[in-house]
């Protein structure tokens, strides 16, 4: 399996990227795909929420009222949740979401969205990202010679004029081909990748 190379400009490089049939041929599998973007999101939750319960508010160590002869309700707290000022009953706490994501199972979804990229024409091979100086007009202009104006750019590590430049496009995202995740993958309508960097994420899935 081959994919043309296009220049950042658009027009064809005239030269091709050979595929990996194991990454590029896989059958879609959705729920996979789900499972494993789902452990990526609650990964990225806080979890920092907190509340206070009963033993942890200020006060309410005295008994408000005897117990018996006053013809209230018995009361042994002011901290009682039923009581204003008193504590949660079912107080929030700080928890961990991350959810584990076995090795396989990253690598297998990842190639599960790869080839449905490649299928629906959303993956675009360029020769690579040439920025001379960090212009975001200039990759803007590149871009929608691409036909790729909502897309996520991939390329090896480094490359601090493509990240100046696309840092106010607002649906333009950058990623390294060392830190790709299947959400960043699925975020964007296109996906336009270095020629060097779709070699190193091959060498990394295989």
């Amino acid at each position: 399996m081959e994919l043309e190379v296009k220049s950042i400009s658009g027009d064809l490089s005239g030269t091709k990227v050979s595929l990996n049939q194991d990454i590029f041929g896989a059958a879609f599998n959705e729920p996979l795909v789900h499972q494993v973007v789902t452990a990526y999101q609650a990964g990225a939750r806080q979890g920092t929420k907190a509340q206070k319960n009963r033993s942890a508010v200020r006060g309410g160590g005295a008994k408000p009222w005897r117990q018996k002869g006053t013809g209230r309700a018995r009361a042994g707290t002011s901290r009682s949740p039923i009581w204003r000022s008193g504590g949660n009953a079912f107080p929030c706490s700080p928890r961990n979401f991350e959810q584990k994501v076995n090795r396989k199972s990253f690598k297998s979804a990842m190639c599960s969205i790869l080839a449905e990229l490649v299928r629906q024409d959303r993956l675009i091979v360029v020769d690579g990202f040439n920025l001379e100086a960090p212009k975001t007009k200039v990759l803007f202009n590149s871009l929608s010679g691409l036909e790729a104006v909502n897309c996520l750019l991939v390329d090896t590590q480094g490359n601090e004029n493509l990240e100046l430049s696309a840092r106010n496009l607002p649906y333009v995202s950058v990623a390294s081909s060392h830190n790709l995740s299947p959400v960043d993958l699925i975020a964007h309508e296109k996906v336009v990748i270095s020629e060097q960097a779709m070699n190193e994420l091959q060498e990394k899935l295989q």
